[in-house]
């Protein structure tokens, strides 16, 4: 299980490099389906690695300028406490439930990627806001959205490892005018400064294997350098049904066990 982790995190790398979606909600179904992981350990394992590769990935899009800075800072001043608060209650339900925390964990997880599945969907046929390459100075009313979008995500994040590209990326595009490129810059850069914080909790909790985060992230960070060349071309819409589908199905197989 060495080789196969690289090839998993470079694929992900790519698709998240180009669209900033998909990299929690199919790293950690992809670790407990295919890889046979314990589902706590692939949340934390997973939002762990994704704080590594999608800070390369941050790095290189703030240096193309894809980055809005202060939206950033309003999403993770909500999104990083709500995130703690998520492994909070992980750890809750590990005491509470002891040995049956795994299919209480596969349950919750299949939810979120369910929910994940339909904002794939929504965001095929979303109608973004107008949008253009001048500096979009934010409004009150902004920074209010960024912090609420902020506390709802971070919180699912830290509970499960998906929304970091799904949710926050849909809230993006519905929420304010930035270009495609923006977007995808903003919600890695933002995704980075959530991970880490997460990511480090978990490692805390020691829900991460870290083998496996090195092997990911292997493959991964090559992989988004690649994906985030390639940004303007976003994946046609027949790819993100088909990201969507499986989305759905993998949610499905775990909420029913």
């Amino acid at each position: 299980m060495t080789w196969e982790l690289s090839l998993t995190g470079l694929l992900i790398g790519v698709l998240v490099g180009m669209t900033g979606m998909g990299g929690g909600s199919l790293m950690t179904p992809v670790l407990v389906l295919v890889f046979d992981f314990n589902v706590v350990l692939a949340v934390g394992t997973d939002i762990l690695h994704g704080a590594i590769f999608k800070t390369i990935g941050a790095w290189r899009h703030r240096m193309l300028g894809h980055v809005h800075a202060r939206l950033t800072f309003w999403l993770a001043l909500g999104s990083v406490p709500a995130s703690l608060a998520g492994v909070y209650v992980i750890e809750l339900l590990k005491d509470h439930f002891g040995e049956d925390i795994n299919d209480v964990a596969s349950r919750i997880l299949g939810v979120a990627l369910v929910l994940g599945g339909i904002g794939f969907f929504v965001r095929i046929f979303v109608h973004k806001r107008a949008a253009s390459n001048r500096p979009y100075l934010l409004t009150d009313r902004d920074r209010v959205y960024a912090v609420v979008i902020g506390l709802v995500g971070g919180f699912i994040l830290g509970l499960t490892s998906v929304g970091s590209g799904t949710f926050f990326g849909l809230m993006l595009l519905l929420l304010f005018p930035l270009t495609a490129p923006k977007v995808v810059g903003t919600d890695l850069f933002h995704a980075a400064v959530l991970l880490w914080a997460a990511g480090l909790a978990h490692l805390s909790a020691n829900n991460v294997d870290l083998a496996a985060t090195g092997w990911l992230a292997l493959g991964s960070i090559p992989g988004i350098l690649i994906g985030s060349q390639f940004t303007v071309r976003l994946p046609e819409r027949t790819i993100r049904v088909v990201l969507a589908t499986v989305l759905l199905l993998a949610g499905i197989r775990l909420a029913l066990g």
